[in-house]
Order: structure tokens, then C-alpha cells, then sequence
């Protein structure tokens, strides 16, 4: 078969729409796109953003008349309690290193929350409440802290949880914002500017 047949046998497709068209379509979407975020970005919310911000990364917002808990930056954890028992039955020291790194900037605060797994057996052998169990885990874990002295204790926090998460202690720290009141000469803090 030779290429002239060849050519011969196939038909001739016309093209339907011009291309022009297609990408006229196509930026006219993208416009229309465009309005609506613009439209959308105009009746934000601010506040309702931060909350969900917060409300995502952990922190709880409550309707009191303190300052808001800082924004959780990153978080450790301790594992392995036996059940219904608030003692640990792993070594403290990776979490003791972690939490004196992530506290050297005197702005950072930590928020202990004990945890049960949720099991009949993981209760307070005493009271039978699997949430004064985690709290006594949470007490346990910020006792370390305080005795190898990683963290000062004005800037430790005990919080509840509410659902299960495991024989475990978690332990996030979180930004206090730039308002936070200082020792003067801080040496983790970068210098001050002067203005001119």
C-alpha cells in the first residue's frame, strides 16, 4: 500500500470548534474562579478561622475571660503505661531531651494530656475513672519534667482528654505570642531593634 492510498482511505475530520474557542472557555473559567475567591476572601472570618485553626492542631477554646491557649507547634509523647497504672514503663529521657530543646525559647509553653485506652481494665484502681487515671499520667509525666528540671513550672499546663487515645501522655508545646512578658536579656531571644 502506498502512502497516497493510504491518505486516501482515511477521512477528512473537520475540526468541530476553533481552538481559539476551547481556550477562551477555558480562561472565561478561570475568571469566573477568580470572582468567586475574591467574593469569598471578602466576608472571611477571621476569628472563626483561627478557631477552627486552633480547634484543628488540638486546643481547646473555651469561653472565658483568660487569654486564648496558645496554637500547638509540635508534639511528644510517652507510651507504654501498663493498664491502670499511671507509672511509665519507658525510659522518660528521649521525652525529657525533647522537652528541654523545644522550651528554650522562654515564649514556648507545654500542655500535658494524659490518655487511657478506653478498656474497663484502664481505670484509677481507686476511684474506677479512666479520666483520673490519665490525669494522674499526666501529673506523673510533668513531675518528671519538673525534677530533671527541663521545663519551669509557670510554664506547664495539665489538660483532659475526653476520648481514648491509647496508655499514653502527650505532651505539645505552643507559641505564647510575641506579647508574652520577658526577662530583660534573654539570651535565646535574637536582639531588638531599635527604632529610628
Amino acid at each position: 500500500m502506498t502512502a497516497a492510498a493510504f491518505e486516501d482511505a482515511l477521512p477528512e475530520l473537520g475540526s468541530s470548534r476553533p481552538v481559539w474557542l476551547m481556550t477562551l472557555a477555558d480562561l472565561a473559567l478561570l475568571l469566573i474562579g477568580f470572582f468567586v475567591f475574591l467574593q469569598a476572601s471578602q466576608t472571611l472570618d477571621r476569628h472563626a478561622l483561627a478557631k477552627g485553626l486552633r480547634e484543628g492542631f488540638g486546643v481547646r477554646d473555651s469561653a472565658r475571660t483568660e487569654p486564648a491557649d496558645p496554637i500547638a507547634v509540635s508534639v511528644g509523647a510517652l507510651r507504654g503505661f501498663a493498664p491502670g497504672s499511671a507509672v511509665a514503663t519507658q525510659s522518660p529521657d528521649a521525652l525529657i531531651a525533647w522537652a528541654r530543646e523545644a522550651t528554650r525559647d522562654r515564649r514556648v509553653t507545654l500542655r500535658i494530656a494524659g490518655a487511657v485506652d478506653g478498656s474497663p481494665g484502664d481505670v484509677d484502681p481507686v476511684t474506677g475513672s479512666g479520666a483520673m487515671l490519665a490525669a494522674d499520667r499526666a501529673r506523673a509525666v510533668a513531675t518528671l519534667l519538673l525534677v530533671a528540671h527541663a521545663v519551669p513550672a509557670d510554664r506547664l499546663s495539665i489538660v483532659s482528654t475526653a476520648r481514648p487515645l491509647g496508655r499514653s501522655v502527650t505532651v505539645s508545646t505552643g507559641f505564647a505570642g510575641a506579647g508574652t512578658r520577658l526577662p530583660p536579656g534573654n539570651p535565646n531571644l535574637p536582639p531588638q531593634r531599635t527604632p529610628r
